[in-house]
């Protein structure tokens, strides 16, 4: 049975209001330890996001590029917070921030998720309603985004292996459950 449906998802985290600019002393050392605590498909998503957002293909990211590529990420920064990264790296003082600084900037803040609240912003995902349940019809929904072909009795088999209440759905706390469980 394919469970992959309800094991988490690349949802991305928004940053809380008590948030701290990283400080980062060299880039080369930073870049270094990241890379090895990042995994590879961290590491890609934060590539092809300033890639995806650098329009102009210069390397760098002007202050609406970086929000964007940010927001893909699923970050949330406040404009205040967005140009206080890029003044903090901008060596040539042109308003822009270069893709080893924002690898390092969005790095930390990506090893600083809660999971928790990343498998809570993910039920909402899977939710879409907002019942607090993940139902037959959110599942059929969500495997059809996915482009998987799961036929409405797999999709209840997997909510049947799941829902710990014998509801029919899968709560947030099921969910959590499923999600952390090895």
């Amino acid at each position: 049975m394919n469970s992959s449906l309800l094991r988490g998802s690349g949802a991305g985290g928004i940053l809380s209001s008590k948030s701290q600019k990283p400080m980062i002393e060299s880039t080369s050392s930073t870049t270094t330890n990241l890379e090895s605590r990042l995994l590879e498909e961290q590491k890609q998503e934060i590539r092809e996001a300033f890639h995806l957002f650098d329009m102009n293909n210069d390397g760098y990211l002007d202050y609406h590029e970086c929000k964007v590529a940010m927001r893909a990420l699923g970050f949330e920064f406040t404009k205040a917070e967005i140009l206080s990264i890029i003044k903090e790296y901008d060596s040539d003082d042109n308003n822009l921030i270069k893709y080893t600084d924002f690898f390092n900037v969005m790095g930390l803040k990506i090893l600083e998720r809660n999971p928790i609240d990343e498998i809570k912003r993910a039920f909402k995902l899977f939710d879409e309603d907002g019942t607090g349940k993940i139902s037959l019809r959110n599942l059929r929904r969500i495997s059809k985004e996915l482009g998987e072909n799961l036929s409405d009795d797999e999709l209840r088999a997997m909510i049947n292996e799941f829902d710990l209440d014998e509801d029919g759905e899968i709560n947030e706390e099921e969910f959590i459950k499923i999600c952390t469980e090895n």
